[in-house]
């Protein structure tokens, strides 16, 4: 795994995950550290002020963010991969809300909303759940159903009702307090909402519809897109919890009991898991990097292709939460200690495994 992460940088993101999740959200150091490493622009173009990555050092990255702590990788990994939309932005909007150091997104993949249309642009209500760092967030994306002035909807070129995105600015929103689940308690996931606000027109945009740029992937499919980079978030985590799991174990007061025919068994169940868990991280890398190579040769991703990236990442994140469960009833009293770090990290594991897109391997 390369070391994308510098040690003295995962030992401050361990340091104060503890204190992250006391507040609710990440730790004013954290947050220094992703804006000075440029975390919250992984997707955005050079010509923004973004790193200008490419989608597989991407994911590699966001894995290891999420092994060394659960909350800081699903943060960077929705915040990050909301300002993808960089791609298909409004060009002087685009570099108005990238000229912020600080700038983040946040927003929800929902229809939340209702936008009527204007003359000058359109008038917006609605109702968001599920922004991951909201709390810090500048920019708030958001799904509207299209309405005209006499309340009909506007039909898109089949037919149907259309919906479209939204670029909202901080001082917009009203942010809901919302988050009271029992993991992933530091991106401070809260709900927000908007009445009577009127946008412009060039606040709207829509995926993979009209790129701005023919690079960073932004034509890579937006569905594989989300798969890949959840399912490299419960890589992460569980890459964290295996590790304290053998760490638990040995150091359970009662291991004294325990015959050398259990111990051995314990032993078996971890390098069981550990090989399943690795031979799954390898077969996600080289399908995702085939898909990414043809991207990059073709202009396109074989449909094929694209089901096999869908299934192994499902697979992968399916694999991961069963490794804990597993391996969870090994850890003694301690991992249910609701203050300790693998309790924290199973817990992120199996908030995170409530993911739409994680629910069926088929």
């Amino acid at each position: 795994m390369q070391n994308t992460i510098t040690q003295n940088w995962q030992k401050k993101v361990s340091a104060l995950a503890a204190q992250s999740e006391a507040m609710g959200k990440l730790h004013q150091e954290i947050l220094e550290l992703a804006y000075q490493e440029n975390w919250f622009k992984l997707f955005v173009p050079k010509v923004y002020g973004g790193a200008g990555k490419e989608l597989p050092e991407i994911l590699r990255l966001e894995e290891e963010l999420a092994e060394a702590d659960g909350s800081l990788g699903w943060t960077i990994t929705l915040c990050a991969g909301a300002a993808w939309f960089a791609g298909f932005l409004n060009q002087d909007l685009a570099t108005e809300i990238f000229a912020d150091r600080k700038v983040c997104f946040a927003g929800s993949g929902a229809v939340g909303g209702l936008a009527i249309k204007t003359d000058d642009g359109y008038t917006i209500n609605g109702h968001w759940k599920y922004a991951s760092g909201a709390l810090h967030a500048t920019i708030f994306t958001a799904n509207c159903l299209l309405k005209n002035n006499d309340g009909t909807d506007i039909l898109d070129e089949r037919g149907n009702p259309k919906i479209l995105s939204f670029i909202l600015k901080k001082h917009e929103v009203e942010i809901l307090a919302g988050w009271s689940y029992f993991g992933l308690i530091a991106t401070g996931s809260h709900a927000f909402e908007v009445k009577n606000l009127k946008v412009p027109i060039n606040r709207t945009f829509e995926i993979n519809h009209e790129i701005k740029f023919d690079s960073n992937g932004f034509d890579y499919p937006f569905l594989q897109l989300a798969e890949t980079t959840l399912a490299v978030n419960s890589l992460g985590m569980t890459n964290h919890f295996i590790r304290l799991v053998e760490e638990s174990f040995l150091s359970r007061s009662g291991l004294k009991r325990y015959n050398e025919s259990q111990i051995a068994y314990f032993n078996e169940e971890l390098i069981r898991n550990k090989v399943e868990i690795k031979e799954l991280r390898d077969n996600f890398y080289q399908t995702f990097d085939e898909s990414w190579k043809q991207l990059k040769n073709t202009g396109n991703v074989e449909i094929v292709k694209l089901t096999e990236v869908s299934l192994i990442s499902r697979k992968l994140a399916h694999a991961c939460r069963k490794a804990t469960d597993v391996l969870f009833p090994y850890c003694g009293l301690e991992a249910a200690k609701k203050e300790s770090e693998i309790n924290r990290v199973w817990r992120d594991i199996h908030t995170a495994s409530q993911h739409a897109l994680l629910t069926f391997i088929d």
